[in-house]
């Protein structure tokens, strides 16, 4: 881990940090307000025939942000006025992996300037590139690259769980032997859904890496057929409890890919984190 016991006494979530770690005689800090936005991607089909109305519906439930993944052939200055004239912000992109790199990173960047966005985060990776322990290295110093050149311009740079980075090569899990050799500047955004598909237990990945997961899908697992978040086997007060104690979380971040009625299940998604308080 890339925090000792003494880095985290000096911080203000020190002492939070160490209770989630086990240490005894220790309480969590007060929660800190977290705002909570939406994975377009859980509207992908309605966006595509209608994604003036879907922003719309999206403000109208109560979501704060938005991360895209796709912008629906609109322009940035187009999708910043949509999201201008319902009063949301853009939270995140899910941008592509090799719009990362070489010629594209700077239209990448300003595109998402534009969108008034920091948080590009890529999606997947090509399978070459966490195919072997080492391949999983060296993927994750090109990430810490990236994320320098990002801080320099004023964007984070990170990576989103799906569950196959919870399989282990060479006795490591793909997650750990990303983000075990990543510092701090690479954001880990955590699916806590994916996670536990992939047999991973978000709540480890949230001790075991304090001050990473500046936003997090919330996503369920478990329960009944396109359960919402609260209906699963997600252990919701344990995340939220880490999320704003030690995790560093700037976003609670929506995902429910689900479902022939997305709009309801968003909705039931919504009032579930209000009646936990997190709205």
């Amino acid at each position: 881990m890339n925090c000792t016991r003494r880095d985290l006494l000096k911080t203000g979530a020190g002492l939070a940090a160490l209770a989630a770690l086990g240490c005894p005689r220790l309480s969590f800090a007060a929660g800190k307000k977290i705002p909570v936005g939406l994975q377009l991607y859980s509207l992908r089909r309605e966006c595509a025939k209608d994604l003036p109305g879907m922003i719309a519906a999206v403000a109208q439930i109560g979501f704060r942000g938005i991360e895209f993944a796709g912008y629906h052939n609109r322009s940035a200055k187009e999708l910043r006025k949509l999201l201008d004239d319902h009063g949301l912000v853009c939270c995140g992109t899910h941008a592509p992996f090799k719009s990362l790199l070489g010629d594209q990173w700077q239209a990448t960047v300003e595109f998402n300037q534009t969108l008034g966005n920091k948080f590009l985060i890529a999606p997947s990776l090509p399978h070459d590139r966490v195919a072997t322990a080492q391949a999983c290295r060296d993927t994750a110093k090109l990430f810490g690259e990236l994320a320098a050149k990002g801080k320099a311009c004023g964007m984070r740079v990170g990576y989103h769980a799906h569950g196959g980075d919870f399989k282990k090569i060479e006795g490591e899990t793909v997650w750990d032997l990303f983000f075990g050799n990543t510092g701090p500047d690479v954001v880990m955004q955590l699916d806590t859904g994916n996670c536990l598909v992939g047999g991973g237990d978000p709540v480890a990945m949230l001790k075991k890496y304090p001050g990473r997961a500046t936003t997090i899908h919330l996503k369920e697992h478990g329960g009944p057929k396109a359960a919402a978040i609260g209906e699963g086997a997600v252990p919701w007060a344990e995340v939220f409890n880490l999320c704003e104690t030690i995790g560093g979380t700037e976003w609670y971040i929506v995902e429910h890919e689900v479902g022939s009625e997305p709009l309801k299940s968003l909705t039931a998604c919504f009032a579930f984190l209000k009646q936990q308080g997190k709205v």
